[in-house]
């Protein structure tokens, strides 16, 4: 019975969903397919966003580093929410990411949720 239940579990692990705008969210860990790259956030590697509950000049930014597979390619770079990443023939964005920053509480590794986009076409 456990290896049937390991096999049931293991078929039911999926990639998140695209949505209509072609963006897609993923965890730490997590590989999203954006209609060409895969893309895993590894890491952040920069979280100077501003806290929610403080006025600040600069927004600020996150910065993390991903793994991107292409075709049998696989490479790793960074990815800041400022400065999209060319990548084959387009563009792979940091739209979002979530939880909000705050001067109240770090944020856990886990709690990360990054919505990723690709345009194609440059």
């Amino acid at each position: 019975l456990l290896p049937i239940m390991a096999a049931i579990t293991s078929a039911c692990a999926s990639v998140p969903p695209v949505n209509a705008d072609g963006s897609s969210e993923a965890r730490l860990g997590e590989m999203v397919n954006l209609g060409g790259p895969k893309v895993t956030v590894l890491r952040v590697l920069e979280d100077s966003r501003c806290p929610v509950e403080v006025d600040c000049v600069w927004a600020g930014r996150i910065k993390v580093s991903v793994k991107i597979e292409l075709g049998s390619k696989t490479t790793e770079g960074e990815l800041a929410s400022d400065q999209p990443l060319p990548i084959a023939d387009g563009l792979l964005t940091l739209v979002s990411a979530t939880p909000a920053k705050s001067s109240q509480r770090a944020i856990a590794p886990g709690d990360y949720r990054f919505t990723l986009k690709f345009s194609g076409g440059l």
